[in-house]
């Protein structure tokens, strides 16, 4: 299978799009008109996915709202359409453990394309994952959660800050093996989505932050992608539950997010 990035690379180009759309469907927050429905979750997820491929680069299943038995139903049937609408499937996870733990973590990649994992076990509790050369890897480096500088901006002995070590390492892992790994980096502290992008500038970012975050929309838009063309830019809540703030039904007001936002972030790409 070719490997993920160059997918992903392809697809950007076809939908001209770097837009992941966010599947995080919070069962407090779904619309009336799903809650009825023998799976709410998928419901939900297959709406938002018919309406909003079109737009998307990627979808991004948050792996906490589906951990119990329905929701792994509804995760996995998601993972299905998705795919089946051409659209990659990046499975927001943040795992890594070591030994055999990791291994069955990594079995995630049977049916999604790329997934998001902790480097701070280091190397080899991600090497289960790093060896899926058909797979895209990205590496927790700076957060777009406020929280995240208690530990990414530590300084080091020799004047690196943590997450800059991150990008590093990410790069050395990702020349050496089969040029699988990116960073996620947040729209959310712009100054180092900007200086980690020039760091690294072959490691394709998945930038958070630029919906109901509040994120920099051009800064997210000029550094999520590598010099290969592969890149994305996430929003969630502002696309999954734009009807929230609409009268149009759910899907369409999904749909109409998910096209504005790929339209700001092209003014800038």
């Amino acid at each position: 299978m070719t490997a993920f990035f160059d997918r992903l690379a392809d697809r950007i180009a076809a939908v001209d799009s770097v837009v992941s759309v966010g599947l995080d469907p919070d069962q407090d927050r779904l619309p009336d008109e799903v809650r009825d429905a023998d799976l709410p979750r998928w419901e939900f997820n297959r709406r938002v996915v018919d309406a909003t491929a079109e737009h998307a680069a990627a979808f991004k299943p948050n792996a906490a709202f589906y951990e119990d038995p329905d929701g792994w139903r509804a995760l996995e049937k998601t993972v299905e359409h998705a795919r089946d609408r051409g659209v990659p499937v990046l499975l927001d996870a943040k795992r890594a453990d070591i030994g055999n733990t990791s291994r069955q973590y990594a079995k995630a990649l049977d049916s999604v394309d790329a997934i998001t994992l902790n480097p701070f076990l280091g190397r080899d509790a991600l090497a289960p994952f790093l060896d899926r050369e058909d797979a895209g890897c990205f590496l927790l480096c700076r957060t777009s959660n406020p929280g995240g500088a208690d530990v990414q901006e530590l300084e080091l002995a020799d004047g690196d800050l943590v997450y800059e070590r991150v990008a590093d390492l990410a790069a050395e892992w990702s020349a050496a093996g089969h040029g699988n790994v990116g960073l996620v980096v947040g729209a959310t502290t712009p100054d180092e989505l900007r200086a980690v992008r020039e760091r690294v500038p072959d490691l394709p970012f998945l930038v958070p932050g630029v919906g109901a975050q509040g994120g920099d929309v051009e800064a997210a838009a000029t550094c999520a992608t590598a010099s290969n063309g592969a890149g994305l830019v996430n929003s969630t809540r502002g696309i999954i539950f734009a009807g929230e703030e609409s009268d149009a039904p759910f899907d369409e007001a999904a749909a109409a997010a998910a096209r504005d936002l790929k339209e700001r972030l092209n003014e800038y790409r």
